[in-house]
């Protein structure tokens, strides 16, 4: 397998695994990261790779996804959790914390669902 289609089957992956395990749809994804369906679709087929600004967007998506794969078994669930406002946030929805770049903030409330004593 040459590097091309490594990179290529790596960032398909990762589409998929957000897909699967939150629900996401590639125009959903192409929103969060700034982008558009095209692009992504681009992306999924091989064609065109992320930037690395978007790549590393993509990245934290994903483990945001498997992060809430722990909590939320139904895919479902997962992308009604970043689709929703939520006090944690002010009322703001994490899928757009996530497209603002600020995914560490997005982690944080993850974390703090693991914690018995979160409300």
């Amino acid at each position: 397998m040459t590097n091309a289609n490594a990179e290529k089957n790596m960032v398909a992956v990762k589409l998929e695994l957000i897909k699967s395990r939150a629900a996401i749809r590639a125009a959903e994804v192409a929103n969060m990261l700034g982008t558009t369906p095209e692009t992504v679709s681009r992306w999924n087929q091989g064609r065109a790779y992320p930037r690395p600004s978007k790549e590393s967007l993509l990245v934290d998506l994903e483990y945001v996804v498997e992060r809430l794969s722990e909590f939320y078994s139904d895919p479902r669930t997962a992308r009604a959790w970043l689709y929703s406002g939520h006090k944690f946030f002010g009322g703001l929805r994490p899928a757009d914390l996530i497209q603002e770049g600020r995914t560490e903030e997005v982690l944080e409330a993850i974390q703090a669902m693991a914690d018995p004593t979160y409300t």
